[in-house]
Order: structure tokens, then C-alpha cells, then sequence
């Protein structure tokens, strides 16, 4: 999924990344479930005319997002491969995010694929089943995990592995990038827990421990044929420019990689920011994670809500954020998760909790365009 074209000033007017749940049903009862998902439907969830309705102003925007298909477990939802031909139909490249349970078979990936998707996305959070089944509550989903790597690998269909790292599984994140080496995978997708939905009751790391796993992901991305990214960690762009230079920048490996397959977002990318998010009953917010509630589809077009809602707006200007995110040299293209922010002091534009950084040190680095004149 190609992000090369997108520049930090497209984010006023377009979503780089679309999720839409299509459903919160889900086998699984993991524990950090942003979703707190339930085994049955709800029963206002969107239904398929409005979910097309809702893919095509989608893809209304003034550049199309990439659209993420997600839950719960997308596979619950009996129109799934008719959602996927219809979005790719609309000229959306389109990912899918299945659950590791028996209904992610090889051939519903292949249906998946034949039916358009370019990237599936799999979570794995341990290197071992006691570890990663307990985290996602149910006994088997590391070994299902595995299998759908094996079938992925098989169809060729290009694979995000997406890890939430904790206090549980800290001290794999160097063993799980030796794991991953081995699966022909396209991208390491490194979640940081946001304390929301069943994710309140587990534990995330302490902000110096942010520190550690920032460098070891850095050094695993120097020796890993695939790309390594954070996700509601922005401070690692923030990291890699103190200690390394450019993070978007990675050593130059022979053959096909993550970035021919796709690269890495700009930067400058947050909740609200080039990111957009619609629930399963129609609920917009400006990320999974960040539960604010700016409209419903489809009495309010997610057009609309994402250029000019006041809270997306805030989102996008780093110059309102408070305590040191709003000082910090980094803001622009860092910004601090205000996912977490919100969830641990209850207003999206404050400081970073779990960021150790004193601001100060360097002039601001800001990405924006210069205005002429």
C-alpha cells in the first residue's frame, strides 16, 4: 500500500488511513481489545447498503484514503467479500484484519484476495502460545496465528504483523523480530497499549521503558528484511531523529522490501491527523483509540466531519497541544499519542503521558510548506 504521494499538507483535507469497523463481533476475548468485542452482531450495526454508501464517500475524498477493514473480527460479517469488491470497485486499495480463529481459513484468505485486498493484517503478541493465547483469551490462537502466516505466505498475499507491546511481552520484542524474520512478512506494526476498552485493566510499560523499546526496534530495523513502525508511539520519530537522523530513512537491503511493497506513512501522521475512523454502528471518531464521538454516519458525511469538525481541527494543530507536547521541537512531526493522552487525562490535547523528553534542546522541526511570499 503505496504512501509515497501524500505530503503533511494533505492531512487538512484527506485521511491518509480510513478505518471502518464493520463489526465488533469477535470469538476472541483479548485483553487489551480496544473494541471490548462480543461474540454476536450488534444490532445496529451499519448495514450493507449503508456500508456501501459509507465506502463510497470514502473514496469522495479529494485523494483516497487507504481503507482498512477491521472489527472485532471482520470475517464475522457475512458481506465482507462483497464490502472488499466494492471498495477496490471504488478505486480503494483496500486491508483486511481478520481474528486467528477458525473462520480465517486459507479459503477465506484466498476469497479475501481474489475479492481485491493488497495487505492483511495478523496480531501476534508473544513468541510462544502461553503468551500469546493468554493475551488474546483463547487456547489455539497462536497456532492458528502461525497457520494463517503459512497460508498468507502460500496465496502471496503481503502480510502487516500488528504486536501490542505491554508489560507482558516487553522482553520479547527482540525475540519476536527474530520470529518475524522467518515468515516472509511485510511490516512489524509495533502497538503501544492505550488504556481503553478491556485495555484498561492491562498494564503498559513505564515511559522509560518507551526508551529501550524505541532503541530495539531501531536496531532490529537495521538487520530485519522487513519494516518495523510504531503505532500510538509517535515519540520514536522523535527518537530516531535525536539519535539516528532521519526515520524514515533504513538501510538499503537487496531484493523486495516492505518500502517497495509499500513504505512507510509521512510524517506528521496521529489520531485525527491522516487518521480517521468510523464504528460499527456509524459512530466517527478521529482514531480507534481516541473514543471522541465527532458525528454519525450517514446522517453526517465523514467528508465533512474530517475537514471541519472542531475536534479533528484541534487534533491537527500541534501549537494547541498542552504541557510540553505543545513546546516540544518534535510536535509537528511527532505530536504525541492523543489517544492516550485522552484516556489518561481526559482531554486529547494534553501531553504525551509516557514520553520522557524535556523540550528545549533543539529549533523546531516543522515539515509544513513555507507560505510564499
Amino acid at each position: 500500500m503505496s504512501f509515497a504521494s501524500y505530503r503533511y499538507e494533505d492531512f487538512a483535507v484527506n485521511p491518509l488511513m480510513f478505518y471502518y469497523e464493520v463489526t465488533q463481533a469477535c470469538d476472541l476475548v483479548c485483553k487489551h481489545c480496544r473494541a471490548s468485542a462480543q461474540e454476536c452482531a450488534h444490532p445496529g450495526e451499519l448495514t450493507s447498503q449503508q456500508s456501501r454508501a459509507l465506502i463510497d464517500q470514502v473514496a469522495s475524498f479529494p485523494r483516497k484514503p487507504h481503507l482498512v477493514l477491521t472489527g472485532g473480527d471482520p470475517l464475522k460479517r457475512p458481506d465482507i467479500f462483497e464490502l472488499i469488491e466494492h471498495a477496490v470497485a471504488s478505486g480503494l486499495q483496500v486491508a483486511l484484519t481478520p481474528s486467528a480463529t477458525p473462520l480465517a481459513t486459507r479459503e477465506a484468505l484466498s476469497r479475501a484476495q481474489a475479492a481485491g485486498i493488497r495487505r492483511l493484517g495478523v496480531s501476534l503478541d508473544g513468541t510462544d502460545a502461553a503468551t500469546h493465547d493468554s493475551f488474546r483469551g483463547w487456547e489455539g490462537s497462536f497456532a492458528r496465528t502461525m497457520r494463517m502466516l503459512d497460508d498468507a505466505r502460500e496465496l502471496g498475499l503481503p502480510v502487516q504483523i500488528n504486536t501490542t507491546i505491554t508489560r507482558r511481552n516487553f522482553d520479547q520484542i527482540d525475540a519476536m523480530a527474530e520470529l518475524l524474520s522467518t515468515r516472509e512478512i511485510a511490516m512489524w506494526s509495533v502497538f503501544f497499549l492505550i488504556p481503553v476498552g478491556r485495555g484498561i485493566d492491562e498494564q503498559r510499560i513505564a515511559p522509560e521503558q518507551y526508551e529501550e523499546a524505541f532503541e530495539r526496534l531501531w536496531n532490529q530495523s537495521q538487520r530485519r528484511p522487513y519494516a518495523i513502525k510504531t503505532t500510538e508511539a509517535p515519540h520514536y520519530r522523535r527518537f530516531v531523529m535525536q539519535r539516528h537522523g532521519d526515520p524514515l530513512a533504513g538501510p538499503q537491503r537487496p531484493g523486495p522490501t516492505a518500502r517497495d511493497q509499500g513504505g512507510r506513512a509521512p510524517l506528521g501522521v496521529r489520531d485525527g491527523n491522516g487518521i480517521m475512523f468510523v464504528g460499527h454502528t456509524g459512530e466517527i471518531f478521529p482514531a480507534g483509540f481516541l473514543p471522541i464521538v465527532c458525528g454519525r454516519f450517514p446522517q453526517d458525511s465523514v467528508v465533512d466531519v474530517y475537514q471541519s469538525h472542531p475536534t479533528f481541527v484541534a487534533l491537527r494543530d500541534p501549537d494547541r497541544f498542552l504541557d510540553d507536547c505543545g513546546i516540544c521541537e518534535y510536535r509537528f512531526v511527532c505530536g504525541g499519542s492523543r489517544s492516550r493522552a485522552f484516556a489518561v487525562t481526559g482531554d486529547p490535547l494534553a501531553g504525551e503521558p509516557d514520553c520522557v523528553y524535556q523540550p528545549g534542546q533543539i529549533p523546531t522541526i516543522d515539515p509544513r510548506p513555507v507560505a510564499a511570499g
